[in-house]
């Protein structure tokens, strides 16, 4: 049996391939966890009450009730207005204009906070890791470049709740098409599907470069091949990284925040790709002579979502 002496906090990360629930403790770990399939292309009513069968079935499984729920925090894709819970649009999952917190709330009637899903994995990794700082970002380098920023303990979400889309800041005037619709966004260079159509370029442009032996070209085929000596790998790798550390120094100087955290797919290259990005920023910022943000690897990974829109919250 559960102990029962504190109320539970609840996170959840809406998305679009799996709804996953967790109750977090005060350590910021998930100490129970639970998920189903996503119904994608059902109306959100359907979802949401898949959602909250799920919260149910969790608090149950470890030996709680619903009136031991303190809050539950939802963590979801899309443009969200967090003062009203609503999505206003989440393509992935087909929502307009969803009122999510008031849907929830018929099943499960207690404070319910909605998130952006990169604004809720930034403050999971904040609480873990970076609760004493004044200033924190999260940089995510995955299908897209997404992240979030923390200011003084609290999630920067700009006056309209859209803010800190920092993976839409302009890298090349007139560069690359990005999905948002403008061209040379940060993400259209340094995302890992950026880095898949560069490592593929580069296979067709030198179809002798170790790389052409790849089963799948994915975002990590560049750096294995340049751990070989490949060389067409290695320009491969310092041009993306010299992408991501550009958009990196643009955060540094625009907001000199205490600590940046770089997570998403290819940050599994950890301490490789961290001191490359180091290398670059160092060469290339002028300091003034006074102290840089650290620049670090996020370690909380899938669970990031799930603590940081439970302790997004509980903070309300």
């Amino acid at each position: 049996m559960a102990n029962k002496t504190n109320k539970i906090r609840i996170g959840v990360d809406l998305g679009g391939t799996n709804l996953v629930a967790g109750i977090v403790n005060d350590n910021r770990e998930i100490t129970h966890k639970a998920s189903i399939p996503t119904k994608i292309g059902e109306p959100y009513q359907v979802i949401i009450k898949d959602m909250a069968e799920l919260v149910k079935k969790l608090v149950e499984d470890a030996g709680y009730q619903i009136s031991d729920i303190e809050s539950v925090g939802i963590g979801s894709p899309g443009a969200i207005d967090n003062k009203n819970g609503v999505v206003i649009t989440a393509s992935n999952l087909k929502f307009e204009n969803a009122p999510v917190v008031e849907e929830f709330k018929k099943y499960i009637n207690v404070p319910v906070d909605l998130e952006n899903d990169a604004n809720a994995a930034a403050y999971g990794e904040y609480k873990k890791t970076g609760d004493n700082c004044e200033s924190f970002v999260m940089v995510t380098l995955g299908t897209g470049v997404g992240g979030g920023i923390v200011i003084n303990g609290k999630i920067y979400r700009g006056f309209n709740g859209i803010g800190g889309e920092i993976g839409h800041v302009l890298l090349k005037q007139g560069g690359i098409p990005c999905p948002c619709g403008r061209t040379g966004c940060w993400e259209a260079y340094a995302s890992a599907t950026a880095l898949i159509k560069q490592t593929k370029e580069a296979i067709k442009n030198h179809p002798e470069s170790i790389m052409a032996k790849a089963e799948k070209v994915n975002g990590v085929t560049a750096f294995e091949a340049e751990k070989l000596g490949d060389k067409t790998a290695k320009e491969v790798v310092e041009n993306y990284i010299s992408y991501v550390s550009e958009g990196i120094i643009d955060i540094i100087t625009l907001l000199q925040p205490n600590k940046i955290l770089i997570g998403g797919g290819i940050s599994n290259e950890g301490e490789n790709l961290l001191n490359k990005i180091n290398a670059y920023i160092s060469s290339h910022l002028e300091t003034y002579g006074v102290p840089q943000p650290e620049i670090s690897i996020a370690t909380l990974r899938n669970d990031a979502g799930i603590i940081g829109a439970a302790f997004a919250a509980s903070d309300m």
